[in-house]
């Protein structure tokens, strides 16, 4: 009972517009030997992280395409946003360069696009080294928008010994462009990318099985994660987000999924944002020894 007195407080607080926060932002430069390069990481404390002893849940969140790790920070319309939820729910969070096309997974082709290993391993690694953080699954969730949300469930997906919790934001359900409803122009500059990082891959009518999550419904299910995702009504993605959400129902995998009014558009993802947190909390907590 306190713990959902709490979620609605904080919740409260933030609805009616609680601007002040006292979380610290950093940023790190992460050396990716995958990739052999430094890419970069804002990383946010909550209020007390630097007088206290305990460790902290840590929350990944993953930008999306054409974007960097920065975006989640400068773009929402209240720059505050992140900030204060790392204050309201005593968390750690996370947001790494996941690069312009990545998709968040590793190419088979592009040794320079590794992002799968980098935030699962590297990233990790090193925030596990550098901040008190819960260092077992149990206290590490993932979510991102548009191609972080492809990147956040497709890496939890893929290392449920890693990540309790999963989100996604306006998410890349379905890689495959011909099921947007975006111009035939862009839509072709994604299949290129997509044909230089992983080669002519189409099987069986099916688009890059294995990187697509549509395709991996049953890995899904297999990985036991608490799963959270929403798409606005007008977005270009709606369709792909609702036929997850009917693949997901057919095949038993527990999940919360909602549509709410909006686009693939800063706005949107300001208001969806919260509402992970709030998802997350209740795991996090629901997950304590």
């Amino acid at each position: 009972m306190k713990n959902c007195a709490f979620i609605l407080l904080a919740f409260v607080g933030l609805v009616f517009g609680q601007k002040t926060q006292a979380a610290t932002t950093d940023t790190l430069a992460i050396q990716s030997l995958a990739m052999n390069k430094t890419l970069k990481a804002v990383v946010i404390t909550p209020q007390g992280y630097q007088h206290s002893q305990k460790n902290y849940s840590v929350v990944y969140l993953l930008h999306g395409g054409s974007g960097n790790y920065k975006n989640w920070t400068e773009l929402t319309p209240d720059k505050s946003l992140v900030a204060r939820m790392s204050d309201l729910f005593g968390v750690i969070i996370v947001m790494p360069d996941g690069g312009p096309s990545s998709y968040y997974f590793d190419s088979p082709l592009l040794k320079e696009s590794q992002y799968e290993t980098f935030i699962s391993k590297e990233v990790r690694e090193k925030i596990d080294k550098e901040y008190r953080s819960i260092k077992t699954r149990e206290g590490r969730v993932i979510t991102g928008l548009s191609m972080g949300g492809h990147g956040a469930v497709y890496i939890a997906t893929k290392h449920p010994d890693l990540y309790c919790a999963a989100g996604s934001m306006s998410g890349v359900m379905n890689i495959n462009p011909s099921t947007w409803k975006v111009p035939t122009d862009f839509a072709k500059i994604r299949i290129e990318n997509f044909k230089k990082m992983i080669g002519e891959r189409e099987e069986s009518g099916l688009f890059y099985p294995g990187y697509n999550l549509i395709t991996m419904t049953e890995q899904i299910k297999a990985a036991k994660l608490h799963l959270i995702f929403d798409c606005g009504v007008d977005d270009f993605l709606i369709e792909p987000n609702r036929e997850m959400h009917k693949l997901l129902m057919a095949n038993g995998t527990p999940h919360d999924y909602t549509e709410r009014p909006g686009k693939h558009d800063w706005p949107y993802w300001e208001n969806a944002l919260p509402y992970h947190f709030l998802f997350f909390q209740k795991v996090l907590q629901a997950k304590k020894p």
